[in-house]
Formats: structure tokens, sequence, C-alpha cells
């Protein structure tokens, strides 16, 4: 990959970074915000759980977000980003623009998640 198209996926997922870095801000704010505010009826602290519950999944997933950006920017650095991590293929351009963080390409990727669904139930 030419140092411009590198560049311009930098862009991208720095861009990205910010963008989740803020949400976590805020879903983080509004866990704590939900913290306590006087409610005494159960039916009341129940939907307040049930918020907190929310506000805290979606800081999850926003921190799994940036640690995948920040994956990405490492293999930047490292000068494997946008290889296939599976099969040492370049992963198309169109696929990195719609997912930046993208380790494999589709094939690999397709065969890593019907493989998942494959896997022997546990037995006894």
């Amino acid at each position: 990959m030419d140092a411009e198209k590198l560049k311009h996926f930098q862009n991208l997922l720095l861009t990205q970074l910010r963008q989740y870095t803020e949400q976590i801000r805020s879903d983080q704010q509004a866990a704590l915000d939900l913290y306590d505010d006087g409610v005494k009826d159960s039916v009341d602290l129940s939907v307040q759980d049930l918020n907190k519950e929310i506000a805290l999944r979606l800081g999850e997933r926003s921190s799994q977000v940036v640690a995948d950006i920040d994956q990405a920017l490492l293999r930047m650095k490292e000068g494997s980003y946008g290889i296939c991590a599976r099969c040492s293929q370049p992963i198309d351009e169109r696929r990195l623009e719609a997912l930046p963080t993208a380790r494999y390409d589709a094939v690999c990727q397709a065969a890593i998640e019907s493989a998942d669904g494959e896997e022997d139930p546990p037995t006894l």
C-alpha cells in the first residue's frame, strides 16, 4: 500500500478514535449520572438498573472499538496494515474503507465466521 493511501486510512482511524473516545466519555458520564438520583420506588430502581446496564454495555462496545483502532494503528507502524493476518494477502481497499480496522480479507473473515458455528458441542 502506498504512503498516500496509508495516510488516508490513518486519518480515518484517528477520526474514529476521537469519535469513540468521546462516546466512551459520554457513556461513562451517563452511567455516573444514573448512579443515584434519589429514586426510591422499586419499579424506578429496576428501570434505573436497566439504564445503568445499557450505558455500561455501550461503553464496553465503544472500548472494544477503540482497542481495535489502536491495533490497526499499531499494524500501520509495524508495516502489516492492509495485509490479512490469516493468509498474508492484501486486504481489498474497499473493505478497508468500510472497516478500517479489518485484520482479515473477506474470504478469510467468512471462513473464520463459518468455522465458529461448526464447533462440536462439549461432551461429558
